[in-house]
């Protein structure tokens, strides 16, 4: 069974401030040119493990984890595991 996340994975989006947060954070540098479809890629990843606590989901992959609001379905940001 799909969680809500993962049923509503279209409605994924981030600010301007989003983006620049989201990339400074991972590293990603220029060479992503689409900080939402990388994040939806890696949340639609077999290999994430997706939970929610209160009004945020968590995709944890790859070393890093994306923190979306359960509501709003903003991706407000995303930072390497510690």
């Amino acid at each position: 069974m799909k969680n809500e996340l993962l049923q509503n994975i279209e409605k994924l989006h981030t600010t301007p401030m989003g983006v620049d947060r989201i990339r400074r954070n991972l590293a990603l540098g220029d060479d992503v040119t689409d900080v939402v479809a990388w994040c939806r890629a890696k949340i639609e990843s077999s290999a994430a493990s997706i939970e929610r606590r209160g009004k945020n989901w968590y995709a944890a992959i790859d070393g890093c984890v994306i923190t979306v609001n359960a509501y709003s379905w903003t991706i407000i940001t995303a930072h390497k595991k510690a």
